[in-house]
């Protein structure tokens, strides 16, 4: 993988260990130059748990040279240990699996990636055309949500390697509720701090509720590229004394931290937020995108549309006025988690297909 940071990390630690506790031998290589502390805890915990251990090497987010030496660590890794299955996680490190992963069983799972990106323009093309010819070197597609099963035969090619789709899943621990904080915020926002994510969407949608005299606090949790841009907008929309930002928390403790979770993404596969705040109990409003009407089932219809700050402010008037209604959504999407995205559930799920593209002639 080449970014240990967000849902592609957690889904590859929380994979890595399952498999590890069933019995499989497993080894993680990851991008060395991105991650911060956190990753580099989790890794350095995690490793002396793998048979085959953790190794980390710089991969560039864009295509460059350091994707020859990032290729060739990986080529490494691989004659010295005896591996059956290869599996990559993310655009790059489906790359890198299918590229040198040789005789061995070649998986890829896309976590959005490149299929955020359209052909119509240029590094949309590049990025596409490289996914369709990589796809004839896949044997074994795992995608985590049926959106994005559908995006890649939409967007990339109709692929010819098995297929199937493993949701994420969360554990039993996670199920606990949390304790709000008494200076907890009426709305929250976790998540990287880029265009992608909606931040600016929600800023608006408070702009637009203090125009109508519904004045709201919010806390935005989170590290990215452009996280002074969204300081700088909330300023200028004189909202500075009623959003703060912590910057990046462990999700449980963000959870604490505001009573109504805002997921304003414009794009997304199956985000982990939406699963850990609503295994929680956390009321939350999510935007019809990616897989997340997959999650909420029978409550799609819930969900609201991308982009329109005016809807989403809609969306948290209708909320927080009917609390009871809220409270019995919020009971249902974490009854249908429970019963449907569990660590356990994913890690058979992907062994399953593990063993039908080993047992393909």
């Amino acid at each position: 993988m080449r970014s240990p940071v967000g849902g592609l990390f957690r889904h590859v630690v929380d994979l890595a260990a399952e498999q590890t506790a069933r019995g499989h031998r497993v080894g993680i290589v990851a991008d060395a130059s991105t991650g911060g502390d956190r990753a580099d805890r989790m890794l350095a915990d995690l490793a002396p748990t793998l048979a085959f251990g953790v190794s980390r090497v710089p991969m560039s987010r864009e295509l460059g040279l350091s994707d020859w030496s990032a290729g060739r660590h990986v080529i490494a890794r691989l004659r010295e240990l005896s591996i059956d299955i290869v599996h990559g996680h993310g655009s790059k490190g489906g790359a890198y699996a299918r590229l040198v992963g040789a005789k061995r069983i070649k998986v890829y799972t896309p976590h959005g990636g490149s299929l955020h990106y359209s052909r119509s323009t240029a590094v949309g093309f590049v990025y596409l055309t490289l996914e369709e010819f990589l796809a004839k070197r896949t044997d074994l597609f795992l995608f985590e949500s049926a959106y994005g099963r559908d995006t890649f035969a939409a967007k990339v090619c109709d692929p010819k390697g098995l297929v199937r789709v493993v949701h994420n899943g969360v554990g039993a621990s996670e199920f606990e509720p949390v304790i709000q904080r008494p200076d907890a915020t009426d709305l929250l926002f976790i998540g990287e701090l880029r265009h992608l994510k909606g931040v600016d969407v929600m800023l608006q949608a408070i702009t637009r509720l203090n125009g109508q005299g519904r004045r709201l606090t919010a806390t935005i949790v989170g590290a990215g590229p452009e996280a002074q841009a969204f300081r700088d907008m909330a300023a200028s929309l004189g909202l500075a004394d009623q959003v703060t930002f912590p910057g990046a928390l462990p999700a449980r403790e963000a959870f604490a931290r505001g009573k109504l979770l805002l997921v304003p993404s414009r794009a997304e596969s199956l985000p982990y937020v939406v699963l850990e705040a609503g295994a929680c109990g956390l009321a939350q409003i999510a935007t019809a995108v990616g897989g997340i009407g997959e999650i909420f089932g029978p409550d799609a219809g819930l969900l609201v549309t991308p982009g329109d700050a005016e809807v989403l402010a809609n969306a948290i008037v209708q909320r927080l006025d009917a609390p009871e209604e809220t409270a019995a959504a919020a009971s249902r999407l974490k009854a249908r988690i429970a019963e449907g995205f569990s660590i356990g559930a994913m890690t058979e799920g992907v062994l399953a297909a593990y063993r039908e593209a080993m047992a393909k002639p």
